[in-house]
């Protein structure tokens, strides 16, 4: 009568033996894979230009300051025309009219105490029109008009809007750049590439074609665009 509980003890012993050999299998096996990042490159133009133009009017009285505006906005507007930009893209922005007299903490208000603000935005898919139009800025100047830039720095802003056209070749080239990795690691390794464990895209990234010293990406009218996925592949 023992030898029956021995007995399945002992087959109870030898199927456990059995699993935990074969999850202890299964486990180095499924340790066994390499981490790869696959770069994606590419250089870009821009294809949209803002460029906000904001001028600032005085005037002893508010008629003065005024007539002061209306003739700075005219000048902008046929600097704009000679620099080929058409009327379309030019739009008229936020008006701020101040009278420092209104304001008890601003000291003697001088002899002009009105002054008006007023931004002039230019929307533009010609870059270079822009580009030109922004290197001739002096002459504006030259003809009387006083430029602002209360609202951080002057010059266009250059966009690239067509990050969705790109993003699936992009994301092809740096998954066949990783795979090539893995299947140089797994030759060194002596081993065979298996099948993808995990990936992850990244981010795609868009940042100056030239990195210097207060030049953001923004002012640049040529970006580089760039993305970093990562993949997991199993070794066998």
């Amino acid at each position: 009568m023992k030898t029956v509980p021995a007995l399945i003890l002992g087959i109870c012993a030898i199927i456990a033996a059995a699993l935990v050999g074969k999850g202890l299998t299964e486990l180095r096996t499924g340790d066994r894979f390499v981490t790869v990042k696959g770069v994606a490159e590419r250089y870009v133009d821009a294809d949209l230009a803002l460029w906000p133009i904001r001028f600032v009017a005085t005037g002893s009285t508010l008629e003065e300051a005024q007539n002061k505006a209306q003739a700075s906005r005219e000048a902008i507007l046929a600097f704009l025309k000679l620099q080929a930009i058409e009327p379309g893209a030019v739009e008229l922005l936020r008006l701020d009219v101040t009278d420092t007299r209104a304001n008890p903490y601003s000291g003697n208000p001088g002899q002009h105490p009105f002054i008006i603000h007023q931004t002039l935005m230019v929307r533009s898919n010609d870059i270079q029109r822009v580009r030109q139009a922004a290197q001739n800025l002096s002459d504006l100047v030259d003809s009387g008009v006083v430029l602002s830039s209360d609202y951080g720095p002057g010059g266009p802003t250059y966009l690239f809007t067509g990050l969705n056209d790109i993003k699936p070749a992009m994301i092809a080239e740096a998954t066949a750049a990783a795979r090539e990795a893995a299947l140089q690691f797994a030759r060194d390794a002596e081993a065979e590439l298996g099948p993808l464990r995990r990936a992850n895209q990244g981010v795609f990234q868009i940042l100056p074609r030239d990195p210097a010293p207060g030049i953001t990406e923004a002012q640049q009218p040529v970006k580089k665009v760039r993305v970093v996925s990562t993949f997991e592949y199993f070794l066998r």
